[in-house]
């Protein structure tokens, strides 16, 4: 099952996607927030364009599991995301993903420029690749 990840911030939308059976992951790109509209137009282009079966949207709840501001936000996007998608949508715990994609930047020694670009991705990555090992049972 070819899964596509969306890490959606204030600015800019992570984009990822695994491989047909599941196993690997990798970035796609990042959108630059614009309007809802625009945004959910270019989910809709990717996932048809990337043969994804799946969506799945990281949720930023807070460190003792309860939802805050921006997992209301993303609450929001997703159920537009439903309304507007012909496959499933569903969400995953990403706390600590942002985190981890920057640790991983600066071990990879990559400069605070490059972090910048590739950071929403990597996210998306991660919170793919978290999904998938948990065995995706949303």
């Amino acid at each position: 099952m070819r899964a596509l990840a969306i890490d959606f911030g204030t600015k800019n939308i992570g984009i990822a996607v695994s491989d047909a059976l599941g196993i690997t992951v990798r970035a796609v790109e990042t959108i630059r927030r614009s309007s809802l509209n625009v945004d959910i137009e270019r989910v809709r282009f990717l996932v048809e364009d990337l043969e994804a079966e799946r969506v799945v949207v990281g949720l930023p709840l807070r460190m003792d599991g309860s939802e805050g501001d921006a997992a209301s936000r993303v609450g929001r996007f997703v159920e537009r995301l439903k309304a507007e998608l012909a496959v499933p949508v569903v969400t995953h715990d990403e706390r600590l993903t942002s985190y981890e994609a920057e640790q991983m930047m600066i071990e990879r020694r990559m400069n605070r420029r490059q972090r910048r670009e590739k950071s929403d991705q990597l996210a998306a990555m991660i919170i793919l690749r978290d999904y998938l090992t948990r065995g995706a049972k949303n």
